[in-house]
């Protein structure tokens, strides 16, 4: 027990700090408040509304989850369990690029792999970490839904179909100059 891997649901980083206060800023306040007025139950508004925090924050932290479920009239294992469940929403804070290459199977047999691994290589990092610089976090991820133009790497919300390692490497370099 005392080695607790950091995605243990009993790590000290999956309870929320007493001490950090979150609150949507006026303008995201509003668009909540109009997110509410098109779903039928404050359910049914808890993906848009996580949605709307990732867009505040960057990461769904486990104090946003208690202020969405607060403001949803939701427990925070519900909302938690949503969380968890999709992978669109960051557990943990990302690199302002999030690299998302998909590693299912049409992506894999078109050498997902090789992105994946060359991506980890050239910015130093293990999947899942974000580079020294805040700029890149690279993360495997189970099907994007563009199989016909595999592989696909999704880059925060814009997909990047028919990749290649030299056209990532392409990316990269436009965006660390």
């Amino acid at each position: 027990m005392a080695d607790l891997r950091p995605d243990n649901p009993y790590a000290a980083d999956r309870f929320p700090d007493s001490s950090k206060r979150v609150e949507f800023p006026p303008e995201a306040k509003e668009k909540f408040d109009f997110i509410l007025t098109r779903y039928p139950t404050t359910e049914a508004a808890l993906l848009p509304a996580l949605h709307l925090a990732q867009e505040v924050w960057g990461w769904i932290s486990p104090e946003v989850v208690h202020y969405v479920g607060s403001l949803l009239d939701l427990s925070p294992a519900t909302v938690f369990g949503v969380v968890t469940f999709y992978n669109m929403y960051n557990q943990k804070p990302v690199g302002k690029y999030h690299l998302q290459v998909c590693t299912n199977l049409s992506c894999m047999v078109n050498l997902a792999y090789d992105i994946h691994d060359h991506l980890c290589e050239k910015l130093g990092v293990r999947p899942g970490e974000t580079t020294s610089d805040g700029n890149f976090t690279v993360s495997e991820v189970e099907c994007l839904g563009s199989c016909d133009t595999a592989p696909v790497v999704q880059i925060n919300n814009d997909y990047h179909e028919n990749m290649t390692v030299e056209k990532m490497d392409a990316w990269i370099r436009s965006k660390s100059s």
